[in-house]
């Protein structure tokens, strides 16, 4: 069993608490960096979002 397997395994029913943190995390990196990365951590931000099987609805953002 992977790493990521435990870590789904976790989360599993708390996925809209992952999904928080995910943003959360990127939205720190943002403040620290000025927003130099902005696009690669939204790309990132999205990536860890759908490996966990977090779906959000897009808002156009």
């Amino acid at each position: 069993m992977s790493m990521l397997d435990k870590l789904k395994g976790m989360l599993k029913g708390h996925e809209d608490m992952a999904s928080k943190g995910v943003d959360k995390a990127g939205d720190a990196f943002d403040a620290k960096t000025g927003s130099k990365y902005e696009g690669q951590v939204d790309s990132a931000q999205q990536k860890m979002k759908d490996q966990l099987g977090n779906q959000p609805p897009t808002d156009g953002q």
